[in-house]
């Protein structure tokens, strides 16, 4: 017997990690999964074959990304996402607020600008396009957080409290688009945040602070608010299969705890490297202007000093 009419049984066994973590592929997935790894080995190599260095701790980053992808979009977690909320919740969680930002670390937009060739003159290639659409006003944008504060936040109540979940989950093309949906918004959301990759909106170290929290509790919200719901929030949920031997209440206030409890795990992972990034910047500066110092034989300093010695002759 099928489930959401994509073939997805009902007669799944009851859930058990280790179940859940059996190879199952979604094809498309798993493909983009494969690409992404690809292109960016490519990038790597193409870079250090001319000489050039690329932090390792990058390609561990984005390396980890895709494979948490992997882990939601290509076990058994993905078949038991179809009929268990709580398992669901795990999905969105994962590939909405965790892959994206282990993605963003990786910094592939930098490594794309400086592995991919520059055209010739008057031609238009990749990185061309690339620069174009990076500085272009669409980009500008579903980057503010004026547009992806809001749309944080809608992927969840706009999404789960209305028929549109229902829809989405009643087709594979429906299933698949919400979830790539769910790491497109992960993805504008911490862009600007994280700052490794260039983008048009790039505010100080203290407003991406406040950016990050501005949608964080958002998410708690919502996981009250399911694990306080004394029935079935949606429709998908409300009669899980009997093989799996779970009450639909009970699963759907486990789902509310692990969107609640995983607001947590961004906020730290993201203040952790805002603080990391905020040091090396204070570090950098600090070199530029003791080499500035050295070139021009520290007139800053001399001119403080002047400025002294001008206040004493006052007196």
């Amino acid at each position: 017997m099928d489930h959401s009419g994509h073939g997805m049984t009902t007669d799944l066994p009851p859930f058990t990690l280790g179940r859940g973590l059996e190879f199952s592929p979604d094809l498309f997935f798993l493909i983009g999964c494969l690409a992404a790894l690809g292109l960016y080995g490519w990038g790597v190599t193409r870079l250090r074959r001319r000489g050039d260095a690329w932090p390792v701790s990058r390609t561990v980053f984005f390396t980890v990304g895709v494979l948490t992808i992997a882990l939601v979009m290509c076990t058994r977690l993905n078949d038991y996402g179809m009929v268990m909320f709580s398992v669901h919740m795990v999905q969105h969680m994962v590939i909405s607020m965790l892959s994206p930002i282990l993605l963003l670390l990786g910094a592939p937009v930098t490594l794309a600008l400086r592995a991919l060739p520059v055209a010739g003159r008057g031609s238009t290639g990749p990185r061309e396009l690339l620069l174009k659409l990076l500085h272009s006003r669409y980009m500008k944008v579903i980057t503010h957080p004026g547009f992806t504060i809001p749309m944080f936040i809608a992927s969840l109540y706009a999404l789960y409290f209305t028929p549109l979940f229902d829809f989405l989950m009643g087709s594979k093309p429906g299933h698949i688009g919400m979830m790539v949906h769910f790491l497109m918004v992960g993805v504008v959301f911490f862009w600007p945040i994280m700052g490794v990759d260039p983008g048009p909106h790039r505010p100080g170290y203290v407003m991406r602070m406040l950016e990050l929290f501005a949608g964080m509790p958002f998410h708690a919200f919502f996981g009250i608010a399911l694990m306080m719901a004394s029935e079935p929030m949606v429709k998908a949920y409300e009669n899980p299969p009997a093989s799996l031997g779970i009450d639909a209440l009970t699963d759907q206030n486990a789902a509310g705890g692990i969107a609640w409890a995983f607001s947590e795990i961004p906020s730290v992972l993201v203040l952790i490297a805002l603080v990391y990034q905020w040091y090396h910047s204070e570090q950098r500066q600090a070199v530029r202007k003791d080499r500035a110092a050295d070139r021009d034989g520290d007139k800053e300093l001399e001119a403080y000093n002047a400025y002294l010695a001008s206040l004493q002759t006052r007196r």
